[in-house]
């Protein structure tokens, strides 16, 4: 009777060194099919998003992603390089099918209006009322700043469906896709997932008009020269620059070598 006592025990502590061990064990990806909805995105999406990456010479098991959105053109862009590299790729661009406000940052919360400034994802919700979303870090330090103390207002997802009052909606559809490509992303050890909401593509030509037109804007525009920065040494080394914030809450934008 004691051999068998000691038995039973050795063979719950072994099962519960398995169970401990399988948790532990668990990738972020395996956690995230775990609900319906993931699973379905990677059964319809994962062979075009692995043919996708394959012709830019990328992998999923090495992606790393930058997105970018801008309001006006209701675009955002998909940009890849492999663990390692210096230099992205752009992979593709998503149509954003709604927007709200107007350009320009978001103040305070129940302004409408869709961030503008450099962020990144900060969490995914596999069981979103818009099918999918990831949530972007609003509001961050620069917002605590020059937002409206105690009101900044929160909760501003890349998400499904096509309705918005400050968050970026791709359907149903896109969101799958562009859901699978961060899990990849973050599953490969990608902590932040860096996210740039411009008012506009800054060119040269659109960024002059912008300012002529918001010349009595001091808020925007101060917003808008960081932005600009940073669309500028993106877009001529497809390199990321490294991003601080200013004690009067202006962004820092340092291009890197």
């Amino acid at each position: 009777m004691q051999i068998k006592r000691i038995i039973l025990a050795l063979t719950l502590i072994l099962a519960l060194f398995i169970v401990s061990f399988t948790w532990v064990q668990r990738s972020f990806k395996d956690d995230q099919k775990r609900y319906p909805r993931v699973r379905t995105a990677y059964a319809e999406k994962f062979d075009i998003i692995n043919n996708k990456l394959s012709s830019k010479s990328l992998s999923n098991e090495k992606i790393e992603i930058y997105l970018r959105v801008f309001k006006f053109e209701k675009e955002l862009e998909l940009w890849g390089r492999n663990k390692g590299a210096v230099e992205f790729k752009k992979i593709k661009t998503f149509e954003v099918c709604n927007t709200s406000g107007n350009l320009g940052p978001k103040r305070k919360q129940g302004d409408f209006q869709i961030p503008e400034g450099f962020y990144h994802i900060d969490r995914f919700n596999p069981s979103s009322n818009f099918y999918l979303s990831m949530g972007i870090n609003y509001p961050n330090r620069s917002d605590r700043i020059l937002g409206e103390k105690g009101n900044l207002g929160g909760d501003i997802f890349i998400h499904g469906a096509c309705v918005t009052i400050g968050c970026v909606p791709i359907t149903d559809d896109l969101i799958k896709e562009l859901y699978v490509y961060c899990v990849e992303a973050k599953n490969n050890g990608q902590q932040k997932i860096p996210v740039t909401i411009f008012p506009a593509k800054m060119t040269e030509e659109k960024y002059k008009v912008m300012c002529e037109e918001y010349k009595d804007k001091t808020d925007e525009l101060a917003l808008w020269k960081s932005l600009k920065k940073g669309y500028d040494y993106f877009n001529s080394s497809k390199k990321l620059p490294s991003i601080g914030f200013l004690d009067n809450g202006q962004y820092n934008v340092i291009k890197n070598n």
